[in-house]
């Protein structure tokens, strides 16, 4: 985004710059609050200075749908009627709650029109677009039920797999969970030279786990257990619908997966060992393809997978899997006799099918997989504001409370560290904080030789797992609190990032042996997985525009828990 032209960074500014522009932080740390603590803000209006290449309505409503045989099943649902722009802008995915593909060019001016047609109130965010801060969907632009409100924007993002899905405070996992989900995928022209499998070739691939009653009706977060550890269900969906199926012809396909649980992390993994081959992840194709045996994918990830069935024989089958491992839960709840498991659900770590592969027609010619595919520009250490003090997110868990740098969610709650210069390149580092306020042990350490040792000229971020570096972090496992740790989805809203490495606290290394082969490090990221006793640094840029934009562990019952805070870019 450094090379942005003028012109765009012009009317990047003159249209929105966040809060400053449109309504002034001082108005708004003033407005009248709700019982949440946010603003009551009037919806934004349509800008008559605005002119939209894409304009379409976005409705959030209550509906019915088959999902299981039998009585249809209750859901809340996305639909959008597209009002101007090419007709293949909006794409409905046949038979699903879902809410329909968005498909957007680099380049474009974009006006969504969200009608709230729900009984309580919702607002949209767009998980992964780099948008103004009043139109990113924070939780105090939420709209009431019959309220409409107003996002317009440029699409600056490179071609990926993006997310639009609901954020309104202490109710985005109820929400996401009754259906409210969507992706939005953005194309560009260097994505278009390598001419990747399309139309029917292309397949998205959203996975969820849902539970049910004995009426087909949903059911979700019975007690507390299923808040603290996130709740899980025992049904696995992909695009709304059970026990999913491809066919497919002995060609290569570009399968785009996202991982739509509120939840539960996969492991993921084809049945006969064929291995995973990643062309990207959240933030767009990587720069050379990655070939895995098995892939993480935790809730709000993406991964851009190319799966080649040249050769193999008409009938066949293959199944996409959630492989073993160990280590995303809290040891507490092992050595309590499973009472914080879920009942009647597929136990976190196990194995299990997602979705199957049938081979059904035999063919010949197939695209051939690029060996290179994209251009990353790295951001490198002379680039950093902070190069030997890195901003912390220091996770913690209770019973009660989920916190990041030992606070939870409040707005109008900026601290020091949370205030970010517009325009800066900004180190992070993101580790479990058990016992403390979530300060960093390793200030001094800086990134000069670490960076360099790194092979960044690829994005190759040479991982370590060394055991001597988190020795506060080390100590604190053995306590009362460590022994909550769990495994945190921790997304940033704005820009994405770079991953620079990965580090593991001594003692934790049998279980992260488990999971640590399945990480992709090598791609623009805005979503990631931290385990137990992990530390990871990350690059992540603060460019264009000011105003609040948050962070927050994207196992959505956490997020509303309080795992949840705002950078104040100003």
């Amino acid at each position: 985004m450094s090379n942005l032209s003028y012109s765009r960074r012009r009317f990047l500014t003159n249209s929105s710059v966040g809060l400053v522009a449109f309504c002034g932080i001082p108005t708004i740390l003033n407005a009248m609050e709700n019982m949440h603590g946010m603003p009551n803000l009037k919806p934004n209006k349509a800008s008559p200075n605005f002119k939209p290449d894409v304009e379409f309505d976005l409705l959030c409503k209550s509906d019915s749908v088959s999902i299981l045989p039998g009585r249809q099943t209750q859901v809340e649902q996305y639909t959008a009627l597209l009002k101007k722009g090419p007709k293949e802008t909006i794409t409905g995915i046949a038979g699903s709650y879902l809410g329909p593909l968005i498909n957007l060019q680099k380049g474009q001016k974009v006006r969504v029109n969200l009608h709230n047609k729900l009984t309580e109130s919702t607002v949209t965010h767009w998980h992964g677009l780099h948008v103004p801060a009043n139109m990113d969907g924070h939780p105090m632009y939420a709209i009431a039920s019959g309220e409409t409100l107003v996002y317009e924007f440029e699409v600056v993002n490179r071609a990926g797999m993006n997310i639009y899905h609901p954020h309104p405070h202490e109710n985005t996992a109820k929400q996401v969970y009754f259906g409210l989900a969507g992706a939005l995928f953005v194309r560009d022209q260097e994505e278009e030279a390598l001419e990747l499998p399309a139309g029917e070739f292309e397949i998205p691939i959203v996975i969820q786990d849902r539970l049910f009653d004995g009426q087909n009706q949903l059911v979700y977060s019975r007690n507390m257990h299923d808040r603290m550890t996130g709740f899980y269900g025992d049904q696995i969906l992909v695009n709304g619908r059970p026990n999913f199926q491809i066919d497919v012809a002995s060609r290569a396909y570009r399968l785009r997966m996202l991982n739509g649980s509120t939840a539960r992390i996969y492991k993921l993994g084809w049945d006969d060992g064929t291995p995973i081959t990643v062309i990207g992840v959240d933030g767009g194709l990587l720069e050379q393809p990655e070939i895995k045996s098995y892939v993480m994918l935790a809730p709000g990830e993406r991964l851009d997978v190319w799966a080649d069935f040249s050769g193999r024989k008409e009938g066949s089958q293959l199944v996409m899997r959630s492989l073993p491992y160990l280590g995303v839960l809290p040891k507490m709840a092992s050595q309590m006799g499973g009472m914080m498991r879920h009942a009647n659900s597929l136990a976190v770590g196990s194995e299990y099918p997602i979705f199957t592969v049938r081979v059904i027609k035999k063919i010949s010619d197939s695209p051939k997989l690029p060996t290179k595919l994209s251009k990353i520009n790295w951001h490198q250490a002379n680039e950093l504001a902070n190069p030997d003090k890195p901003i912390p997110i220091g996770i913690s868990e209770s019973p009660m409370a989920m916190l990041l740098n030992g606070r939870p969610y409040a707005y109008n709650d900026i601290q020091d560290i949370e205030r970010i210069k517009v325009n800066t390149i900004q180190l992070m580092e993101v580790f479990h904080a058990h016992g403390g306020r979530g300060g960093h042990e390793s200030e001094k350490e800086g990134v000069g030789m670490g960076m360099m040792s790194m092979g960044h000229q690829q994005g190759g971020m040479g991982m370590k797992h060394s055991g001597g570096e988190h020795k506060e972090g080390r100590q604190s496992m053995g306590s009362g609190m460590g022994m909550m740790s769990m495994a945190h989805p921790i997304h940033l809203h704005g820009q994405q990032f770079q991953i620079v490495s990965r580090s593991i606290n001594s003692g934790e290394e049998s279980d992260y042996a488990t999971v640590q082969d399945g990480f992709i490090n090598s791609g623009l990221k805005d979503t990631v997985l931290v385990m137990p006793g992990e530390k990871i640094r990350i690059i992540k840029p603060f460019q264009d525009f000011k105003g609040l934009f948050m962070y927050h562990c994207h196992n959505l019952e956490h997020e509303d828990m309080g795992m949840m805070r705002d950078f104040l870019i100003e």
